[in-house]
């Protein structure tokens, strides 16, 4: 059903209801659901969002996109509904994610430069590390 007017594109409500059953028809001015209103590409990344149960790292998964994109897309939900959205704050679990991986590439430039590892190893490692977060 479309939300938006084709020709002007600003909100179209809902003016007739009628029953599948019998004949009852209610005709007024219905507003939808705020998730009825967002386009097609946000609910169906909702979708995944809630058939993964909001763990980021499955939606990754089940979207093939990327962890920056995933982040960006429930933003953009977030506001669509009509939500403020921190792009300051960070998540405590997701510091703590970013804390780890800091030390583990700041352990692949340390062995880099005491020269326990070449460069070609410690761009292998990096890259490993980057396909993983």
């Amino acid at each position: 059903m479309p939300h938006r007017c084709p020709v002007c594109d600003h909100e179209m409500k809902i003016s007739k209801l009628t029953c599948t059953y019998c004949p009852t028809k209610i005709e007024g001015e219905f507003s939808s659901c705020k998730f009825c209103r967002l386009p097609a590409e946000q609910l169906i990344f909702m979708e995944a969002f809630i058939k993964c149960r909001g763990n980021i790292k499955e939606v990754e998964k089940e979207l093939s996109i990327s962890y920056p994109t995933v982040r960006s897309r429930l933003d953009s939900v977030i506001e669509a509904l009509g939500y403020g959205v921190d792009k300051e704050r960070v998540p405590e679990n997701e510091k703590e994610n970013s804390q780890e991986e800091g030390l583990r590439r700041q352990g692949i430039l340390e062995a880099l430069e005491r020269g326990e590892i070449s460069a070609q190893e410690a761009t292998l490692q990096m890259r490993k590390q980057l396909s993983k977060d």
